[in-house]
Parts: C-alpha cells; structure tokens; sequence
C-alpha cells in the first residue's frame, strides 16, 4: 500500500521516522520534503507541485498529513476524490484561522533567522507561505469527501482540536481518534501512539 506521509511546517521527512519504524511493513512509505518541492514558498506553487508528485503514482493513493501537510492533503483529495483511497489527517485544519496566523507570524517575525536556516529555508519564505494562506476554507466542500477518514489530533492541541472535532461531523465517513496527553507534534512525539491509530485504522 503506497502511503505519502506530508510533515507539517517546521518539520521535514525525518520527522515521520520514528512513526515509520513502528508501522506495519505492508506500508510503502513515501515522505516529500514538502518546502523544497517548488522555489517559491507560496501555498498554491506548492499544492500545484505535490500534484505534479503525486502524477508519477500510477495507482491510487492513501494520504497521510500533519498540520501544513493536513492541508495539503486536504485540498488534493478534494480536487482527485478518484486518485486517493484514504485519508489521515493529524492537527488539521478546514478553514484557517486568519488570528492564530497573524499572531504566529508576528512570532516568527522575532525569532532569530537560525532558527529557520537548519531546514535550509529563509525566515521570510516561511513567513510569505504562512501568509498566503491565509484565506484557504475548505468548509463547505467537506461534504464531498467519500474515502475512509481518520482524523486524529492531540488532546492538548487547543489550536486543532475543535476544528478535528468538527471535521469529524461534516465528513461522512470520518472517524476521530483523540491521543491522551499529546500536543500538535504528533509524528515527533507520540509516535508509537500514532502508529498505533493508524495501524487500528488500517487493519
């Protein structure tokens, strides 16, 4: 089963490895470096660049995304129903919370550039994408999605868990797996409980 793992902002493909090593075998793992998929760190260029990946899968796909990845994931399942089978979306979001971004961007606008330059991406290319989707809403397309669906979201991610909650009612055939104690950064640090739901829902 060809399974594409998306990493969430912040992160990159080695953020799903611990998740991956606990995963049953018959998963084949495919993990894009999403913010090196295109130059310009603009959301539509890097939607339109995951479809241009996801071209080179002749078979139909399952997808799996966090955060930024969610996203992603997201909004290519609802413009290729036909192409994906099933969907794991980890801290998603359907329509973005313009205030949480404002104030993330304020946030990013004073930490140091270090901070970015270890996934080899500017401050400001992170700043530029956050902003450009700022105005992304998904709600009223929901309904569409017909492919198996896990939503999962940590019990102490206050910024997702009300939108995971209500994506759970407005997709038929959703269903919400809540992990005890765990935060936004699902894959890095409650792994083996992530693996876990995605083994239950893959059974």
């Amino acid at each position: 089963m060809d399974l594409i793992f998306l990493h969430g902002l912040g992160q990159n493909p080695s953020s799903w490895n611990e998740t991956l090593s606990v995963l049953p075998q018959c998963i084949k793992a495919y993990c894009p470096d999403l913010l090196h998929l295109c130059e310009d760190k603009d959301y539509e260029k890097m939607y339109l660049a995951f479809e241009n990946y996801v071209d080179d899968f002749s078979n139909s796909i399952n997808l799996c995304g966090i955060s930024l990845g969610a996203v992603l994931a997201l909004n290519y399942t609802l413009n290729h129903a036909d192409k994906v089978s099933s969907l794991v979306l980890i801290a998603p979001q359907y329509k973005m919370p313009k205030l949480l971004l404002r104030v993330q961007n304020i946030v990013f606008r004073i930490m140091p550039n270090t901070l970015f330059s270890k996934d080899g991406i500017a401050k400001q290319d992170i700043i530029r994408l956050t902003n450009s989707m700022r105005f992304l809403d998904f709600e009223e397309d929901l309904k569409n999605i017909v492919c198996p669906t896990l939503i999962i979201c940590g019990q102490k991610d206050t910024a997702n868990i009300k939108a995971a909650k209500k994506m759970a009612n407005l997709i038929s055939n959703a269903k919400l797996y809540l992990i005890d104690k765990a935060g936004h950064e699902i894959n890095v640090f409650a792994s083996n409980k992530l693996a876990n739901a995605m083994s239950l829902f893959y059974a």
